[in-house]
């Protein structure tokens, strides 16, 4: 599929992909996690039906889109959000994030209800804790120092589960080459901006239906982050995920799938 541009109001330009038919009933907005693209959601995008179009973004500093100088902040994040909702020319969407997309999902949430049908929340957290800031930025100086190969086995072993990275190994290797092709400089920025979130102060007052999903073996942002985001975000709903670690919308496109159809149709 041929992705489409769009261009921001600071001159970023974010690529993200349209599938189905824009006029169709159910309309989403799907946000990658860390270092991946468009394509994390192309699993789940095949479960959603004809009734569905999806719009799957490269946030900024990934895939397709532009790669802007630092610092980045969760805020544009959310915004560009928006703009794809313009140039569609959507005024509302249900919009689902993975881990760091599911961050961006979030502030989009809360800067944007309006334009929010549901949120999709899966692995995900609104803050990593009192060490984040130095936490990820050491991970951000490890690929800076040792390149991006340096994260592999730790990332692939977040990501799936033993059995998942034996059964599907087609999936792991597209996981590893989409990771492997970032730029530098843009994932230690969205590192630091990951550090720094904390979006507790706006989560309670969401009110877009909402529906969290977390695997069991998230060790990532594990289930208790996952309850902290059910217990701040009134009327949401939580659905841990057996034997799936940080990755989930990869492990279980179809439960995925079925959460966001019933965002769609509250």
């Amino acid at each position: 599929m041929q992705l489409q541009h769009t261009l921001c109001a600071d001159g970023v330009r974010i690529a993200y992909a349209l599938h189905g038919n824009a006029d169709a009933k159910h309309r989403f907005v799907l946000i990658h996690s860390l270092a991946m693209d468009h394509s994390f959601w192309d699993p789940v995008v095949a479960e959603l039906g004809a009734d569905a179009a999806v719009a799957a973004l490269d946030a900024r500093g990934h895939g397709q889109s532009d790669k802007p100088a630092g610092p980045y902040r969760l805020d544009t994040f959310a915004d560009d959000v928006a703009r794809v909702l313009d140039a569609i020319g959507w005024e509302r969407a249900v919009v689902g994030g993975a881990s760091m997309g599911g961050c961006v999902a979030l502030a989009f949430g809360i800067r944007h209800p309006a334009r929010t049908a549901g949120l999709g929340l899966f692995d995900t957290t609104a803050w990593y804790g009192a060490t984040a800031p130095a936490d990820w930025e050491g991970r951000g100086q490890k690929a800076v120092q040792e390149g991006l190969a340096s994260l592999i086995a730790f990332q692939e072993t977040r990501w799936f589960t033993d059995d998942f990275r034996r059964d599907h190994p087609a999936i792991v290797e597209h996981s590893k080459r989409i990771f492997l092709a970032n730029d530098v400089p843009a994932y230690l920025e969205t590192c630091r901006m990951l550090g720094n979130t904390d979006l507790r102060p706006g989560m309670s007052g969401i009110v877009a239906p909402t529906r969290i999903l977390v695997g069991e073996e998230d060790y990532a942002t594990p289930v208790a982050m996952a309850q902290a985001l059910a217990d701040a975000i009134a009327g949401s709903t939580l659905r841990i995920l057996p034997r799936a670690r940080h990755l989930s919308p990869l492990e279980y496109p179809r439960e995925v799938a079925e959460n966001l159809l019933a965002l769609a149709r509250a």
